[in-house]
């Protein structure tokens, strides 16, 4: 992209927001928890500062680099035809034919039609091929697919004059990833793996793109202001919860017709690469990424295909995850709620998750714990001994229901959640922890979730985001329309004044 338009872009959107917002700027400051790095906001020149406090070796994460918090990154992707080949027919051995579900308009919304402002279609010509690759027989694997992910297949990445050779990199997500291959549109999720060929290629051997193994690029499905999976992380982060780090990439890919820009991402660190290694002081322990019956914790609902592991696959040892359920259900709950919340803390960090459940109730979000049976992870602390929670995947987070009118947001006294998630409605019973999530949801409103700074937030990312979010071609986003784009951020001040005047008056009434 041209980086003096850029700059105008952005220059000419600032002051338009600033102009119609009444919303007085300020300060905004996130924090990494233990990650040795932070990003300010100043309000005095609304430009994003990445502060470095570890040194310089070439093993040690850079988060000024990878993460930045003032520029979108740009990298461009290099796939082999015939390996793009390979992951397009592996993706119609998936979900079949693509484009054989509804017809997506702007943005991969299932039966939108266009609307005024919206991109024209790119050119025929810079389509990615999907024909399918002959000769192979049906149902074979490829290039280390397994029963639940797309292919890896082989790729290189360059950025800012360097290159990283022989990567992998696949397509990612559940519902994200199937509605944008059935609705035709290009803008797929991806996880990119820095050695994952290392064996073919001895050189590559503990290859780190400044220091991280993996990268996942999440593509902003369903969020026309492209802002909530950074900004949810990066909240629960400044309330103290363990959080990825995310920046901004554009992303092009040549799949050999030359790079074609398949529009802005959002680069989210992988938990149990730099998630766990920089938020906490020991990274040897079990990490989970829970899904399924057995990820709402429900009695009797255990499964081990229930609870992936990251890290220690080898270990077929789940006895911290037993122990969680044994303590969880323990029938002391009722009968002495003293030893009940001592034998859960011993295996379960409450606090950290009564703090979650409290930023995640009053931003909402439709697609996690309390509401569907996946989106986080857990990390069995060697130090504590208890499994802590981390969030995951937030671009359903910070908005009302729309689409979603199967499913009802947790409300903030917590009422109407039963048995099937016991892990909030059992700790909401509890008077000393229903108190303590109380606690968590007034601090997170006095000291994070200010209307101003947030105000001040959106506007400085959609400025910066809006030259590469402008340039995306028809089959190449995930936003709705120019016009919804352009809305998204007085739309997400209104959202989140209604969600501080919600939450204030709940407390009021305590």
């Amino acid at each position: 992209m041209n980086k003096t338009k850029s700059i105008l872009y952005a220059l000419l959107i600032t002051v338009i927001l600033v102009s119609a917002c009444s919303t007085p700027a300020a300060a905004n400051t996130y924090d990494t928890t233990d990650s040795s790095y932070s990003a300010e906001i100043d309000s005095s020149d609304g430009k994003s500062q990445g502060v470095m406090d570890q040194d310089s070796s070439s093993d040690d994460p850079d988060y000024e680099i990878v993460f930045p918090q003032d520029s979108v990154n740009e990298i461009t992707i290099t796939i082999s035809p015939e390996n793009w080949g390979l992951m397009m027919e592996n993706m119609t051995e998936l979900y079949g034919e693509r484009g054989s579900g509804e017809r997506a308009g702007q943005g991969g919304r299932p039966g939108q039609a266009p609307a005024d402002g919206q991109r024209n279609p790119p050119d025929s010509q810079n389509a990615p091929p999907t024909q399918m690759l002959p000769g192979r027989p049906a149902g074979e694997k490829m290039g280390g697919s397994d029963d639940q992910n797309p292919a890896w297949v082989e790729a290189e990445l360059s950025f800012e004059g360097e290159s990283w050779e022989h990567i992998g990199i696949r397509f990612k997500g559940n519902s994200s990833l199937r509605s944008t291959w059935g609705s035709n549109s290009l803008k797929f999720p991806f996880k990119l793996d820095f050695d994952q060929y290392e064996d073919d290629y001895p050189e590559t051997e503990d290859q780190r793109f400044y220091g991280f193994k993996q990268l996942s690029l999440a593509s902003n499905y369903r969020d026309d202001s492209v802002l909530r999976e950074k900004i949810a992380a990066d909240l629960f982060r400044e309330a103290g919860v363990p959080s990825a780090q995310t920046a901004f990439y554009a992303v092009s890919i040549d799949y050999g017709e030359g790079p074609v820009y398949f529009g802005l991402y959002t680069a989210v660190e992988v938990v149990d690469d730099t998630v766990i290694e920089t938020q906490f002081s020991e990274d040897d322990g079990n990490v989970y990424k829970p899904e399924g019956s057995g990820a709402t914790f429900a009695p009797g609902s255990f499964s081990e295909s229930s609870f992936d592991k990251e890290t220690n696959q080898d270990e077929g040892d789940y006895s911290d995850i037993l122990a969680l359920y044994d303590a969880l259900h323990d029938e002391s709950r009722l009968s002495d709620p003293e030893s009940w919340r001592a034998g859960l803390e011993a295996v379960f960090d409450v606090n950290t998750f009564l703090n979650w459940l409290a930023v995640n109730t009053l931003i909402q979000n439709w697609d996690t714990y309390g509401v569907m049976n996946h989106n986080y992870y857990l990390y069995n602390d060697p130090e504590t001994g208890q499994l802590v929670w981390i969030p995951w995947d937030n671009n359903e987070s910070m908005k009302t229901g729309g689409q979603m009118k199967d499913r009802s947001a947790l409300g903030l006294d917590l009422s109407g959640v039963g048995d099937k998630w016991p892990l909030v409605s059992y700790l909401r019973d509890d008077p000393v922890y229903y108190q303590r999530y109380l606690a968590y949801l007034d601090t997170f409103l006095t000291d994070v979730f200010i209307l101003e700074d947030m105000a001040d937030t959106y506007q400085y990312y959609h400025s910066l985001t809006a030259p590469f979010v402008l340039e995306e071609g028809q089959e190449f986003t995930q936003v709705s329309s120019i016009q919804a784009f352009e809305k998204s951020v007085n739309e997400l001040i209104q959202y989140t004044r209604e969600r501080v005047t919600a939450g204030e008056n709940f407390l009021a009434n305590q």
